[in-house]
């Protein structure tokens, strides 16, 4: 198989090959998609099983880890309280942020939802996401997660995806 490298930043990077079950995160598009997740999602604070579906969705992005949507029919809202926090996204608009808060713990800003999200990105609409470095596990079936490198993004890394990866040291110019 041929080598690839792509130009980010200003650098030539070699993009990993992926293997059997794997995906390249630079063979994601941009602008994002979004896909239906067939495995139970999981998202643990706390001790508490806040979020759990087998509903999820995932945006994919060139680059960047996926981030999996859940369905609010699957979390548990009186664990999240809403922050005066926001964000803006090119693509799928602004953003709100949610609190989790159990037994004395809480976790800033951990969550977040397009409550109207830009055209193209509907189906995200009533969908929360969480940071996986803000919760204590984030689970992709039997798999758990690793927070996407830097504290910008909300990706979930898992061995079914190689990179190199949005977040890494000397990607800020990505």
């Amino acid at each position: 198989m041929t080598e690839r490298y792509v130009m980010a930043g200003g650098r030539r990077l070699k993009i990993e090959t992926p293997g059997p079950g794997q995906e390249s995160v630079w063979d994601y598009p941009r602008p994002p998609a979004v896909q239906p997740v067939s495995r139970r999602i999981r998202v643990v604070f706390g001790g508490v099983v806040v979020a759990e579906s087998t509903r999820a969705l995932r945006v994919v992005e060139t680059a960047g880890a996926p981030v999996y949507y859940l369905p609010l029919d699957d979390v548990q809202m009186e664990y999240l309280r809403r922050t005066p926090h926001s964000s803006f996204c090119e693509w799928k608009g602004s953003a709100t942020y949610y609190t989790l808060e159990i037994g004395g713990h809480s976790s800033p800003n951990a969550a977040w939802l397009y409550e109207q999200p830009s055209a193209g990105y509907e189906a995200i609409a009533g969908y929360l996401a969480f940071y996986a470095q803000r919760v204590d596990e984030a689970w992709v079936g039997e798999e758990r997660a690793k927070p996407q490198p830097g504290q910008f993004y909300g990706g979930w890394v898992t061995r079914e995806i190689v990179g190199p990866i949005k977040g890494e040291p000397g990607s800020s110019g990505w």
